[in-house]
């Protein structure tokens, strides 16, 4: 086995979202960079699958939006809940200064082979597939690269800058020993597809019924679906059987009567352990954390690509030119934590109290859909239309919603 060197202004460890991002933007700044993703591919399923406002007028704002938009997507210009009876509009982005006011429902492997095709267009845009990172460099107290296995053999990748977009999972923060704040989350999510047939409801919903939660997407020729379970719940869910599955969801969702036998076993069903937790400090010498790396989200509101392409639109906007001059000391680092941190408190606090106070109740035999009373932020959104455009602000945009100001470079 081969050993190959590799030396780079920028290091980004994760070809995810928040990686390919920022790869892209420094890029196209001027700045050599290199990004490794440690699979063959981008095609994993029941990833996070949402393109919010916020990321498509970062592509206005690049000059790709049209093109974008090319992809094959789903638009939603509105989230709805649905109890029994109920069906009512939470969120309304048709009122967003934006160019697009809808969530676009995008298959993340479209989305990452876009960026990465964009990013190929600056020569100084590297992208190394099956490399995945396992040990970090460090000269001193400095992280000054990585060493990666790759099918040829390690390869050395020597950086000013690394930046850890590898994921809540994340090795480069393990390797750093960065300590996390872990806030908890009563609930995991079981992910799965059924089809979907002309005449069914056309926006995403959560549908909320005698302490079963599901939330379906439109994905047009058939239904993501998530089932929300008590932390910890997995097995005693398949210990009562998948002829259980298929009625619960019968229960709260009766038009899929007929196709829940799509579900054939337990591996047509994706469990995704839920966690919410945040790096006390995003940063060392010679090393950035941003996106789930730095702060892994709920999945309520889907909010988390979003966060960390803005994560990633931050730090590029700060670091690319120290970058293209070869200087980036740590005050530039704690600046791009500071840009980034409060958006990120304030989205996890929400969440956490959404996941305590509505979807952690809701799991409960006494919870929503029993006793024929909505929460208060239902029934207000029901008779106050206009409150509609609160939550689909803070989903939309965001706290804080970065714009692109990384000039582009002339050298292409």
């Amino acid at each position: 086995m081969s050993r190959e060197t590799l030396t780079t202004r920028c290091c980004v460890a994760g070809g995810g979202p928040a990686g390919m991002m920022l790869g892209l933007l420094l890029a196209r700044a001027g700045v050599d960079v290199v990004v490794l993703e440690k699979h063959a591919d981008f095609l994993r399923d029941f990833r996070g699958d949402t393109i919010h406002p916020s990321t498509l007028e970062l592509m206005h704002e690049l000059g790709w939006l049209e093109e974008f938009l090319e992809l094959p997507h789903q638009k939603a210009p509105y989230l709805r809940f649905q109890s029994g009876s109920y069906d009512v509009v939470m969120g309304d982005f048709t009122h967003l200064p934006t160019h697009a006011r809808f969530i676009a429902f995008m298959p993340q492997w479209d989305f990452l082979n876009f960026l990465a095709r964009k990013g190929s267009a600056y020569p100084g845009f590297h992208l190394r597939m099956r490399a995945k990172v396992t040990e970090l460099i460090r000269e001193g107290n400095r992280v000054v690269g990585v060493l990666a296995d790759t099918p040829e053999g390690t390869l050395e990748v020597r950086s000013e800058l690394l930046v850890a977009a590898d994921g809540r999972g994340s090795t480069v923060r393990e390797k750093a020993g960065l300590a996390v704040q872990d806030f908890g989350a009563p609930m995991d999510v079981l992910w799965f597809r059924i089809p979907r047939e002309l005449g069914d409801p056309v926006d995403p919903m959560g549908r909320f019924e005698n302490g079963q939660i599901f939330i379906m997407i439109n994905r047009t020729d058939a239904w993501q679906c998530g089932r929300v379970i008590p932390k910890g719940s997995y097995e005693q869910v398949r210990a009562r059987g998948l002829d259980a599955f298929r009625e619960d969801l019968v229960r709260v969702a009766p038009f899929t009567a007929d196709r829940v036998s799509a579900i054939r076993d337990w591996e047509d069903v994706k469990l995704l352990t839920v966690r919410v937790d945040r790096l006390s400090t995003w940063y060392q010498p010679g090393l950035l954390c941003i996106g789930d790396a730095a702060h892994a989200m709920s999945p309520v509101g889907g909010v988390g690509i979003n966060l960390a392409i803005q994560d990633a639109v931050a730090a590029a906007n700060l670091l690319a030119g120290p970058l293209r001059e070869g200087r980036v000391d740590t005050d530039l680092l704690r600046q791009v934590q500071r840009r980034r941190e409060l958006p990120t408190r304030l989205i996890q606090r929400m969440q956490v109290l959404i996941q305590d106070n509505v979807l952690g109740r809701a799991l409960r035999a006494d919870g929503l859909g029993t006793n024929g009373r909505l929460p208060w932020p239902v029934r207000l959104a029901s008779q106050f239309p206009v409150l509609r455009r609160i939550p689909a602000r803070l989903i939309g945009l965001g706290i804080r919603p970065e714009h692109v100001r990384s000039p582009e470079s002339a050298r292409m």
